[in-house]
């Protein structure tokens, strides 16, 4: 499919430019290239083509070019692009790759990130360390203090800094000699930046805890002059969890972001947050509203936000009074993502269940809905999906509890059946087209794919979220087997005897936790997932993680460790079982796959283990998805058959 993604309005609100992600199968990548339409529906056109990656547009503020970064040049460079016709022209020539760029309010400046040695005094200091690292014949590394490696990578003591740059100087660097990113990773791109209309100030996330970093969650927004003139001065200081994703009001007075209230938990409800630009008073917008929202942007005229949310196994749009705070719900079927409000219309990217994402347009009420791009038309055209459908059941704690089931096309039965277990916890396996664990993969096969969003999951109040915690073995797997049950009481043309599942990080931790609970399952497939949740705690680089869930250090509580721990049971295992790990994965270590794989083998239980050493937490490499999708389809044929 080709990827629609980072759609961005111009101050006209005329046109809309996003990026689209094509496969490049025999060259192992994926390529990005820009594309632009006309936000009435009446043009879409292709910008770039070049075999290099473009990405990260934005408009001018004139509208009249759009900036964006680019490996043309054989670095991430700043391009521009005028709109009237012409060549795309390279802005920057800097020894530095750039990540985004964001141009300021008076046409003249541009805000770049990029990584550097926070005591590097020049750009260019920066480069000639990096070109001596990669010629010393040593490559040891030391540290003093924890996060020494993040998601996928090791610290290289670079820091991500925030540069003011303009034609006529050198880059300012905004954030000289801070030791710590702005904004924050390893995902937070330019979302947790935001410049003032009157193009003075700098509002950037950044977590500056010292040596509490692996354990504390406490991001805050700063503020700094955009001359370089100060040192940023945090705003949010008295909040000790996490404020993110700054965005300003139209009119510069009002700052709009989103704050969690309890430190120490990644995945506590976001509220919308309102901060008066003046006189620094902040005020919760949405404390009432049972959602967490995870994207935001302002309304023209000021007087909506406008944000998202996982909403009863859907993504949501929606919009909220900046005033009262009350929300309306805008979108409630399939995923919005990446909401932008023009002066008469909305734009965002939606999907579903049988539709990749396109780009979207609506009025400001979110009414008459409609896509403006048909990327991937033909290629749905030519495809029999699977017909998903929701249900409900009554699950743990005698609660309600939401799922899908996807069934393969002309299912007449019997049809064996795929559970697909999400990660997190705090997810959702929802109406979306999913790139990685896609259910129209295996009702593809001709299974019944079913998703359960257990206790633990997003989209269902924060006192459903909050149910996992000192629970992982608990009332999530009396979901997953109580949905089971569910699906095969109301769709007859399932097979309960051909029955296997499937589950990566949380879900692969469960998935070893279920082949030591029950044998129902024909096939298993352990992708990412911890065996032993004592020895993780001391393998992950997030220690906050393991902390909140299991309600402390393995010291202090190590009752709560052992009481959902996998490993207790290992001797009840004998489901054959396919374990995969990516060995740049350090969010789950790749030795709990190794591991998990040991014990398989030594208890004499049909077992492989598929290993990607370029891999982290997911399969990215278009070969290696491949790859991964005929290991897993022909490991549950193998055992699924009559």
């Amino acid at each position: 499919m080709e990827r629609v993604d980072d759609p961005q309005i111009s101050p006209d609100g005329k046109l809309v430019v996003f990026t689209v992600a094509s496969t490049d199968l025999p060259a192992n990548k994926r390529r990005t290239d820009l594309w632009l339409a006309t936000t009435d529906g009446s043009q879409v056109r292709r910008l770039t083509t070049h075999p290099d990656r473009d990405f990260a547009a934005r408009f001018a503020p004139d509208g009249k070019s759009l900036y964006f970064i680019s490996t043309r040049s054989g670095s991430a460079q700043v391009h521009r692009l005028a709109l009237d016709g012409g060549e795309p022209a390279q802005i920057t020539s800097l020894p530095l790759d750039v990540d985004f760029v964001l141009p300021f309010p008076d046409g003249k400046r541009l805000l770049l990130s990029m990584e550097v040695y926070p005591d590097a005094q020049t750009l260019d200091e920066t480069a000639k360390r990096d070109d001596a690292k990669a010629k010393s014949p040593s490559k040891v590394m030391a540290y003093d203090q924890a996060m020494f490696r993040h998601w996928d990578k090791w610290d290289d003591g670079k820091r991500r800094h925030l540069f003011v740059w303009r034609p006529d100087g050198p880059p300012i660097d905004l954030t000289k000699g801070s030791a710590f990113d702005a904004p924050s990773g390893p995902f937070a791109g330019a979302e947790g930046i935001a410049i003032s209309p009157d193009g003075r100030t700098v509002v950037f996330e950044s977590k500056r805890v010292g040596r509490e970093e692996a354990w504390s969650t406490n991001i805050d927004l700063f503020r700094v002059p955009s001359d370089g003139s100060a040192a940023a001065v945090s705003i949010t200081a008295k909040n000790l969890a996490e404020d993110t994703s700054p965005v300003f009001s139209p009119d510069g007075t009002k700052l709009a972001y989103l704050a969690m209230a309890r430190p120490t938990f990644e995945a506590d409800r976001r509220r919308v947050v309102v901060m008066d630009w003046k006189s620094g008073a902040s005020r919760v917008l949405t404390e009432a509203w049972d959602r967490s929202a995870s994207e935001l942007t302002w309304s023209r005229n000021g007087r909506t936000i406008y944000v998202t949310a996982d909403h009863l196994g859907h993504k949501g749009l929606f919009g909220v009074a900046a005033d009262s705070g009350q929300v309306t719900t805008l979108g409630a079927e399939g995923t919005y993502m990446s909401p932008r409000a023009g002066t008469d219309r909305l734009v965002f990217t939606r999907d579903t269940l049988t539709n990749p994402a396109e780009i979207w347009v609506s009025g400001l009420d979110g009414r008459t809905p409609k896509p403006i791009t048909h990327l991937n038309d033909a290629k749905i055209a030519a495809i029999d999906f699977g017909e998903p459908e929701p249900f409900t059941f009554d699950g743990a704690k005698g609660e309600k509890v939401h799922a899908w089931i996807v069934k393969p096309h002309g299912a007449r039965g019997p049809v064996p059946v795929a559970m697909l277990i999400h990660g997190g916890p705090q997810g959702s396996f929802g109406n979306h087209f999913h790139y990685r664990w896609n259910p129209q993969i295996f009702a593809g096969r001709g299974y019944a794919a079913i998703m359960v969003d257990f206790h633990g999951s997003t989209g269902y109040g924060q006192a459903f979220t909050d149910a996992i915690r000192n629970d992982w073995g608990g009332a999530p797997y009396e979901d997953v087997m109580k949905g089971l049950d569910a699906a095969l009481a109301k769709y007859s043309f399932l097979d309960k005897s051909r029955a296997v599942a499937l589950g990566a990080s949380y879900g692969g931790y469960l998935i070893n936790w279920i082949n030591g609970k029950t044998d129902r399952f024909k096939a298993l497939v352990c992708h990412d997932g911890n065996l032993d949740e004592t020895m993780a705690y001391f393998d992950t680089e997030e220690l906050w993680f393991p902390e909140w869930e299991h309600a402390g250090t393995p010291w202090e509580n190590p009752e709560n460790y052992a009481k959902h721990n996998p490993i207790r049971f290992v001797q009840n295992w004998k489901t054959p079982t396919l374990v995969i790990h990516g060995g740049k994965d350090y969010r789950v270590v790749d030795t709990q796959g190794m591991s998990t794989f040991t014990a398989l083998q030594r208890r004499g239980v049909p077992s492989r283990f598929l290993y990607f050493p370029d891999e982290n937490h997911w399969v990215l490499k278009p070969q290696n998805s491949k790859r991964w999708h005929d290991e897993v389809l022909s490991w549950i044929d193998k055992y699924s058959q009559r």
